[in-house]
């Protein structure tokens, strides 16, 4: 009997230990991305940036990891998916990609038919929802900061970004338009109508200030997420 009852003493302490671990286990939030959510996490950076809220508001329930890789597109994504996001169990996967979908089509000759960037989105979102994690999508913001629609590819990156709005509506996803954000302020502030240097280093990566916006944007967002 009272072997009997050191095992259901044993039992216990691993079930309640188990349960301390948990509760303080760090809840991970995923970046999933091209070379903008890479370079998030150098000194001025949007994630790094997201870190300093959170510290500064005492929040340290949180671990959050950047999956950026320079040229990323949609299909990149997809298929890196498994290893650089499932493996790692999050709770939250934010997708911030599009830029090189269109940018690429002018700089490389690449690029991605709106059909198949729509689709591999719908099955990133499927996938990552059906391993039980939740998400936020981003819209891409600017390639080129002219205020006036006037960058050459102003209306192809506008298609794209209404097929990342649509995906959040039918998916019910929570959505970051950075698209609507930085062109609301360029109008604003871009009073020479410049192609770079208000936002961004090159028309399309985030300066100090881009990457200002961006990270109260998805902490505006991220911080209503249980």
């Amino acid at each position: 009997m009272g072997n009997y009852w050191l095992v259901i003493i044993f039992i216990t302490v691993l079930v309640f230990m188990s349960f301390l671990s948990s509760r303080n286990r760090k809840k991970k939030i995923i970046f999933f991305g091209d070379s903008i959510t890479k370079a998030g996490t150098q000194s001025h950076g949007y994630i790094t940036m997201i870190q300093d809220i959170l510290d500064q508001q005492n929040i340290n329930k949180y671990e959050l990891i950047a999956e950026g890789v320079n040229g990323n597109k949609i299909y990149d994504l997809y298929l890196r998916m498994d290893k650089d996001v499932l493996a790692k169990t999050p709770h939250i996967v934010v997708v911030f990609i599009g830029v090189n979908d269109v940018w690429h089509k002018r700089s490389h000759g690449t690029g991605t038919d709106l059909e198949k960037f729509e689709k591999f989105y719908y099955d990133i979102i499927s996938k990552i929802r059906a391993a039980g994690a939740k998400m936020i999508v981003c819209t891409p913001a600017v390639i080129g900061e002219k205020y006036d629609q006037s960058n050459d590819l102003d209306n192809e990156l506008e298609k794209f970004c209404d097929v990342i709005r649509n995906l959040s509506t039918n998916f019910h996803l929570p959505l970051v338009d950075l698209r609507k954000s930085f062109i609301e302020y360029e109008t604003k502030n871009n009073l020479r109508n410049i192609e770079r240097g208000i936002l961004t280093v090159d028309g399309v990566h985030l300066n100090e200030k881009g990457n200002e916006m961006v990270a109260e944007s998805i902490w505006n967002v991220l911080k209503e997420i249980k």
